[in-house]
């Protein structure tokens, strides 16, 4: 039996999810396949042809009398056809089945078993055609078959289809974003352009002209299109985003396809099996539009209902990420599903401390700051209103019991370090220097590695600061600097381009070298 996760029915965003797909299923509906000709041909025997004839005419009436042979037809035409039109006409059909009843699911699966058919393996096998409809309209059958009835997808084809959405993602993803990119650079170039037509310029004879009315009108045309399509495409208008975005147009439906899959618990570890966690984080930390922000942390929640997810989730750096969305957003149901998640984070560990932690860091990132903004805002959503009460109460608890060190090392966990009150104060310094080693030099190991990757100037300043602080306080500590390899990487920071992170570099220097 799945064991689903039994949340309301995001139908409205379910519809905008899959705009595209269903775009094209629309017209594919309207099509009409010559049956006759395959069974001519002897491409499909005459009891495939009958069946298909008939369901085309009645699908309902011939369905209910006739379901065991509709499921064996679709199967074998789905297994042996190949043309592309035919397979798209088939696939929207049997979608349409599913999508009116979900109890045909296990209609299929039943009726599969008794066939010896195997009902995954034709759909896998279509993930692999060059044909972008046919791939995503089988992914979507393929997670309702896993979904929606009593029957699990076996472990071999799960870590399969859960890789292929897993790849879909990031690869979708990154065509969106350089379609953004190459969006941005053009409508500079028509802004640089139409700025330069107001003033004199040459032609190409070097004679000097004035552009003329028209000329300057169309100009302005130009750009503000440019302006507009950017503008979609980095988060307007929800209809407008729907468009489709040449390379990308499925990302949505693909999202859509694992917010079914990860409300089902068995299969929510298996997607973290293939890594996907840190692929919903790297598409969530650029700019998407809000749609899919919206799909992919509705993704992260529904894992969060798993108290051992719960518990790891922040690993991979969840509460910073949407911590900065939240503080982004302009669109109610991503501050709602942001906020869910964070309660999950605190309700669902089953340590308590883990729970604390959490709070901390969503301190650290100052999701409190937006809390607060929020509770001055009147929303129609009374969870949004609840989660932030909520969340508001459990932070400000977790900021009373904070001490200096618990508040130091939250920030260095997040790995965004900034000039905070803690770091100049001798006092933290002389009672705290030594808990560095702590964990085998956790914190230390963390300022040295941001000191190796980071290229924010504050946050190199300031670890180059707290390293120079450490080894002050702490007798054995330029031994130990020295075993991590820190000594030569504070001391490759006294050429960097930024004064302020030079100057820094110059003092911990200067304290690692005093006897």
């Amino acid at each position: 039996m799945t064991t689903a996760l039994y949340l309301p029915e995001e139908n409205i965003d379910m519809i905008a999810a899959t705009s595209v797909l269903q775009q094209q299923a629309a017209d594919i509906r309207t099509r009409t396949i010559n049956w006759a000709s395959y069974m001519q041909s002897q491409m499909i025997s005459e009891e495939d042809y009958k069946a298909i004839s008939a369901l085309d005419k009645s699908r309902a009436s011939y369905l209910a009398q006739n379901s065991s042979q509709v499921v064996k037809t679709l199967l074998n035409l789905v297994s042996h056809l190949s043309k592309d039109s035919t397979i798209q006409y088939i696939l929207v059909l049997l979608d349409d089945l599913l999508q009116e009843d979900r109890s045909r699911v296990d209609l299929f699966h039943e009726t599969a078993g008794k066939l010896k058919q195997c009902i995954w393996g034709p759909f896998l096998n279509l993930l692999n055609r060059q044909d972008g409809f046919i791939v995503n309209m089988s992914s979507r059958i393929l997670a309702k078959f896993a979904c929606w009835g009593h029957e699990t997808m076996p472990k071999s084809d799960l870590n399969f289809y859960l890789q292929f959405l897993k790849d879909q993602l990031a690869t979708n993803g990154l065509a969106y974003l350089q379609e953004m990119a190459q969006l941005a650079k053009r409508t500079q170039t028509i802004i640089v352009h139409t700025h330069g037509l107001h003033g004199k310029d040459k032609d190409h004879h070097g004679h000097q002209y004035s552009p003329t009315l028209a000329q300057l009108q169309h100009q302005h045309e130009l750009a503000e299109r440019a302006n507009e399509r950017y503008r979609e495409v980095a988060g307007g208008d929800e209809q407008q985003q729907q468009s489709g975005i040449p390379n990308n147009e499925y990302i949505q439906s693909v999202a859509r396809c694992l917010q079914m899959m990860l409300r089902v618990d068995e299969y929510r570890f298996a997607f973290v099996g293939v890594d996907g966690i840190s692929t919903l984080i790297r598409i969530l930390s650029s700019r998407v539009n809000f749609q899919v922000q919206y799909q992919l942390v509705f993704c992260l929640w529904v894992l969060t209902f798993n108290p051992l997810l719960a518990a790891k989730m922040n690993k991979f750096s969840v509460i910073p990420i949407l911590a900065d969305i939240l503080s982004d957003c302009a669109k109610e149901k991503v501050t709602r599903i942001i906020l869910a998640v964070f309660r999950n984070l605190i309700e669902k560990p089953e340590d308590s401390s883990v729970a604390k932690d959490h709070c901390i860091a969503m301190v650290q990132c100052k999701v409190l700051k937006q809390l607060s903004i929020l509770e001055q805002r009147r929303f129609d959503d009374e969870d949004i209103t609840a989660d932030v009460e909520y969340l508001s109460e459990k932070l400000q608890n977790s900021v009373q019991d904070l001490s200096s060190f618990d508040e130091y090392a939250t920030e260095v966990r997040s790995g965004r370090l900034e000039w905070s009150p803690v770091h100049k104060s001798a006092k933290f310094w002389r009672e705290n220097a030594q808990r560095l080693n702590e964990k085998n030099y956790e914190l230390l190991r963390i300022l040295v590695h941001l000191l190796e990757t980071s290229k924010d100037a504050i946050i190199l300043s300031v670890a180059c600061f707290d390293i120079g602080e450490y080894v002050r306080h702490y007798p054995r500590g330029k031994h130990v600097l020295e075993q991590l390899g820190g000594k030569q990487i504070v001391m490759q920071h006294l050429g960097h381009e930024d004064p302020n992170v030079r100057y820094e570099a110059l003092l911990a220097v200067q304290k690692l070298m005093v006897q």
